[in-house]
């Protein structure tokens, strides 16, 4: 889905584990990774996705992962009385889950490098990142959290083990984010960072608490197990007592 995605393997696990399980489980990540892109891209005409939309597929023609996705995304419009939509963050009202997809998918190929026994790794999904373990020996992962007006800066740092961080704004992109209930390009915040235990729930309310604009951060705030850091246009970043429990 346009996305660049590393993997970064610190510690292949216990010595009775071999190194070449956690290759192969690096390969069937990377494989998933494809299939996530084929079935679930909004930019591929053949994904299972976008012929759903057009009605040259049903919903119990679609493999179990659409329907499980759909699901998920529902339940997030309702948590966001309808700010965060699968239909309504595109122009032209196409179904798009990828605010959503992305950081499930990710979380699928950490589990896999998980069950081949890696204990310290990071994957990175276009700056969303999803780590487990540590960077070194007693020594977390560091996270920068990019300046939104100048992309030579970091705004803050965190030190993380076993969570994941995602952001979302629209210094990158431009105006890919609309509130699903006005159509409207947020513009409350330049940023807003999302850190919890899984990317896919972070990543989703990265994009919700951006489309809601000034309301968003508290929504995040409110949600037990997330924390949330938003940068206004002046450069102020506020943060909730999570986040602040990650600074470096």
């Amino acid at each position: 889905m346009g996305t660049v995605v590393s993997l970064d393997v610190r510690d292949p696990g216990p010595v009775s584990r071999t190194r070449g399980a956690v290759d192969a489980a690096v390969d069937a990540a990377v494989a998933w990774l494809h299939e996530v892109d084929a079935r679930f891209s909004p930019f591929r005409a053949d994904s299972e996705i976008r012929r759903l939309d057009r009605g040259a597929l049903t919903l119990d023609d679609c493999h179990p992962d659409v329907r499980h996705v759909l699901r998920a995304c529902e339940d997030l419009r309702r948590a966001t009385d309808g700010a965060f939509d699968v239909r309504g963050h595109r122009p032209d009202g196409g179904l798009d889950p990828s605010g959503f997809v992305k950081g499930w998918a990710i979380d699928e190929a950490a589990d896999l490098l998980t069950a081949a026994g890696a204990r310290s790794f990071a994957i990175n999904a276009g700056g969303d990142v999803v780590v487990r373990g540590e960077a070194a020996p007693g020594r977390a992962w560091r996270i920068g959290i990019r300046d939104p007006a100048d992309a030579r800066r970091v705004a803050a740092v965190l030190a993380i083990r076993n969570v994941a961080v995602a952001t979302s704004g629209l210094y990158e992109r431009g105006a890919h984010i609309r509130d699903a209930r006005s159509g409207v390009v947020p513009t409350a915040y330049a940023s807003i960072t999302v850190l919890g235990p899984t990317l896919g729930p972070v990543d989703a309310w990265a994009t919700a608490a951006f489309a809601l604009g000034g309301a968003g951060p508290a929504a995040v705030a409110a949600l037990p197990d997330l924390g949330v850091l938003a940068i206004d246009h002046a450069g102020v970043a506020r943060w909730s007592a999570l986040v602040e429990a990650h600074l470096a």
